[in-house]
């Protein structure tokens, strides 16, 4: 393949639109520049209504001079599409395109593709210039949506890992990315029916996959810490020193309030889910209560420490190890109310309309 290609697509909206792309796409930008293609805000160039009349044996000429090859979609303009697909869904979706000119740019999205499926490989494995991404104002849901690879006329959906749990490559807990039809329709059927329900279950087994990971890490530090004053000595038997236990216990204390953050910020979601009076432990309801007051107190705290000032560190230990403590005490029963608690498939969407061809926010467009 040439380093630098022009694919040539159409818009319903724009007509004619082309992206550049090759480890040497400048090239083609020259030459699309040169036959009166402008540029947009997302990296795709078109045609203007009132510009010069190009036509494709100009731009073949111009580019051959630019040492840049040019290509013809068969498939409508990916904007089009995921603009068709988004309008179709519950809630406030918007599609934005993506540009991956250079190689290196697509390689930037592998550490944050959250997918056990084929999107995963395609992205690792395939030459994926341009994209969309679906993003779900509400709920803060990304998924990145491309033309599946080779000829089949279909797309592959998949998610971008959720915010407050990144780097969601080789996670085991990531949904699986699926197929969608080229019919707005039907695509927006199967991505409610099947793919979001999944999703949804997924970012809950993993927020609390990251709560249990959390407090075994904190009760560990912990046990150890007990030791350690209980027998004056470190863990390698030297002797405490004078002012050890004080620093060791402001340490521990430090290092628990870093963890208890993902606490925090996962906590409120799965705890709204839980229903003890319908599990086989209805008992467990004080429990979750007093849990839920203790996510409170520390949401305040950082509330106070984000917005509110300085807060001294003393101060910070003081408040913060109640709420802790409590998480330790009843964090088994949170796990076992999280975890019968997983969201429930939601029913189909019905197609309101008659399927017709898809046409019409982790790493965003980069180039010059």
């Amino acid at each position: 393949m040439a380093e630098a290609q022009i694919i040539l697509t159409h818009s319903r909206e724009s007509g004619i639109v082309a992206i550049a792309s090759g480890e040497q796409y400048p090239w083609a930008h020259t030459a699309l520049a040169e036959n009166g293609f402008q540029r947009d805000d997302d990296g795709v160039w078109h045609l203007p209504a009132d510009g010069t009349k190009t036509t494709l044996v100009d731009l073949i000429r111009c580019a051959k001079r630019h040492r840049t090859s040019v290509h013809t979609s068969s498939r409508r303009f990916i904007g089009d599409a995921a603009r068709d697909l988004t309008r179709l869904l519950p809630g406030q979706w918007r599609a934005s395109v993506e540009i991956y000119s250079h190689p290196a740019w697509q390689e930037d999205l592998v550490p944050w593709i959250w997918d056990s499926g084929e999107l995963s490989r395609a992205v690792q494995s395939e030459r994926i210039p341009y994209a969309a991404l679906l993003t779900d104002a509400v709920q803060g849901t990304t998924l990145l949506f491309i033309e599946r690879p080779g000829r089949q006329p279909n797309y592959l959906v998949g998610a971008f890992s959720p915010e407050g749990l990144e780097g969601g490559y080789g996670d085991p807990h990531a949904p699986r990315s699926i197929v969608l039809p080229p019919f707005a329709g039907r695509a927006a059927q199967a991505l409610t029916g099947r793919y979001l329900p999944a999703y949804e279950q997924a970012v809950h087994a993993r927020q609390t996959a990251a709560i249990a990971a959390v407090l075994g890490d904190i009760r560990c530090e912990h046990d150890t810490w007990q030791a350690m004053n209980a027998s004056g000595r470190y863990s390698d038997a030297t002797p405490l020193s004078a002012a050890a236990p004080g620093a060791a216990t402001e340490l521990f204390l430090d290092h628990a309030w870093r963890r208890f953050l993902t606490v925090v910020d996962h906590a409120p979601a799965l705890l709204d889910r839980c229903r003890p009076a319908s599990s086989p432990w209805p008992d467990d309801a004080v429990a979750l209560s007093r849990l839920a007051d203790a996510v409170i107190d520390a949401e305040t705290l950082v509330d106070e420490i984000v917005h509110g000032g300085f807060v001294p560190e003393q101060e910070r230990r003081a408040r913060a190890w109640p709420a802790i403590e409590t998480w330790l005490t009843d964090g088994e029963t949170f796990l076992r109310q999280a975890r019968i608690s997983a969201p429930h498939r939601r029913p189909a969407l019905p197609v309101a309309a008659p399927a017709r061809p898809l046409t019409a926010a982790r790493p965003a467009h980069r180039g010059p």
